[in-house]
């Protein structure tokens, strides 16, 4: 080991081993910054309307082909500890609120990019953070007072959200449904709305129906297919003979014990029989089994019975349809629900012959389902994606009953408002404030350059536009720079994006030495 540089005559002291690599100054930070604007860049040109798509070769060997930042983000398989970062803030924006990550994404890579070009000059990180923070509190005083109440416009924020999809031609028609199902369901709760691929039509002729499909076989081939105005039962337990948990053997003696026993099983059965026939329920799913001899009597009877339906989905129908899941067959009528009918189809496809059936329950059913038009594959599964964006984004306008203007409208005035700020303020955290400035405008730019348009033309027909007044104006769905009248988004999502960005820029800023186990 080298001799220390005092000439005393001893080594210096490690406290690591000798594989690990610590990296410390000004050098750190500039790649943090390195790959937080390569970050950026992988989804900039997916950002708006007009943003393209990428096509992931996922390491199972299948492909997808998507804008959505989430996906992309979800399937990139990163390293360095910025991009780590980056991927929890995509995390972050996609769990609190279903929309908005790939422009968290590109404002947070911009902020560590106008914060390289400071660091650069000379400028504390710590300078850099306070500035951000004062940019910050003033981007959301104006987000506050820009917002409106979210009631009519709840449809309008559906189809903002689905803008830019591969749903374009059915654009109308799908931010209906999903309005509709968000105004049918209680408590705003998007977990009630199911999706489900019809193997057939187009994204035009998708439906809503106000209540359940189920892909399931029947039991009997002799079960009622239709059904219409029934009382509904969901059993958590069974309708046969019960099991014993450990092995018993019964010893018979004689043949008529063996009667006796045949008999006892046989009255049980019929016992269990005549309580669900007499429950006045015409509908029964049970997530246990039903005993053939039962099934039998009940289709006799035109009554629709199921078993070993799934816990979640026996859950499912009796939030659906207002039931309650009965534990014992003495509890049958007190738990019943209702439905308006039921159907069962069988649907041909490539893969073969699917049986579905479809549980209508009517305006007030609790859980609703959105039958989506087209075939099955990428393309399904894209459609789908892009609707449960839009779901999470028109649950959360309605939740927190405040929308805002988006194409960028808020950024540009915004980015305004902060600079007239940091004019005003005495300290080195002018420059930094007007880097967060800057760095709001690269989601207008962003939106205006993926569509062809030349940035800096558009950025200063936007300055101009709101500093004539123009204080709705940002870049429209043409990608040209305009009033914006019917690009509605959730308040919180805007504001929660523009936060997470600032939280994580200041994060990795606060960062002065990166310490590596593995050397590299």
């Amino acid at each position: 080991m080298a001799q220390s540089p005092d000439g005393s005559g001893s080594a210096p002291v490690r406290i690591t081993k000798s594989s690990t690599s610590v990296v410390s100054g000004a050098s750190v930070t500039q790649k943090l910054v390195g790959a937080a604007i390569a970050f950026g860049n992988v989804l900039r040109g997916t950002f708006g309307p007009n943003g393209l798509d990428k096509m992931l070769y996922k390491s199972n060997g299948e492909a997808a082909v998507t804008n959505d930042g989430a996906k992309i983000v979800a399937e990139l398989l990163v390293k360095h500890p910025a991009a780590k970062a980056f991927v929890s803030l995509a995390e972050s924006q996609e769990n609190a609120c279903g929309d908005g990550v790939t422009g968290c994404i590109i404002l947070a890579s911009e902020l560590m990019s106008e914060a390289g070009r400071l660091l650069e000059r000379g400028l504390h990180p710590l300078i850099l953070v306070n500035g951000y923070q004062m940019a910050l509190n003033e981007t959301i005083s104006l987000i506050d007072e820009r917002s409106r109440s979210a009631e009519n416009l709840l449809e309008e924020v559906a189809r903002t959200s689905l803008i830019g999809r591969s749903t374009e031609n059915a654009l109308g028609h799908l931010s209906k449904l999903i309005s509709t199902a968000v105004g049918t369901i209680p408590d705003s709760d998007y977990e009630r709305v199911r999706m489900t691929k019809a193997g057939e039509g187009t994204p035009a002729s998708s439906r809503l129906i106000n209540g359940l499909i189920l892909e399931k076989k029947l039991a009997l081939e002799r079960m009622p297919r239709k059904m219409t105005t029934s009382k509904v039962s969901v059993m958590s337990c069974p309708l046969e003979l019960e099991k014993s948990s450990v092995s018993a053997e019964i010893e018979i003696n004689s043949p008529e014990q063996y009667e006796e026993f045949i008999a006892s099983e046989e009255r049980y059965i019929e016992n269990l029989t005549l309580k669900a026939k007499n429950s006045g329920a015409n509908v029964i799913f049970s997530a246990e089994g039903i005993d053939q001899r039962i099934l039998h009597s009940l289709a006799d009877a035109g009554i629709f019975a199921m078993g070993n339906v799934e816990s979640s989905i026996a859950e499912d129908i009796a939030k659906a349809c207002g039931a309650k899941l009965c534990d014992h067959i003495d509890d049958i009528t007190e738990c019943l629900g209702d439905i308006n009918g039921l159907v069962h189809h069988r649907l041909e496809g490539p893969e073969g012959v699917k049986e579905r059936i479809t549980i209508e329950v009517g305006p007030s059913a609790g859980i609703v389902t959105i039958l989506v038009g087209g075939t099955d594959g990428v393309a399904a599964e894209e459609t789908i994606r892009g609707l449960y964006d839009s779901l999470r984004s028109t649950c959360l306008a309605k939740e927190e009953n405040s929308v805002i203007l988006g194409g960028g409208s808020l950024h540009i005035a915004a980015s305004l408002r902060v600079r007239e700020a940091a004019e005003k303020c005495p300290g080195r955290e002018r420059l930094s404030m007007e880097a967060f400035s800057r760095a709001l405008e690269a989601i207008p730019a962003a939106l205006a350059t993926n569509n062809g348009e030349d940035r800096i033309d558009a950025l200063l027909e936007l300055r101009s536009m709101h500093r004539a007044g123009h204080s709705n104006a940002g870049i429209t769905q043409s990608g040209k720079p305009g009033e914006i009248v019917d690009a509605w988004l959730p308040t919180y999502t805007l504001e929660h994006s523009i936060s997470a960005a600032c939280e994580s820029a200041c994060g990795l800023l606060r960062v002065d030495q990166v310490i590596s186990a593995r050397g590299d």
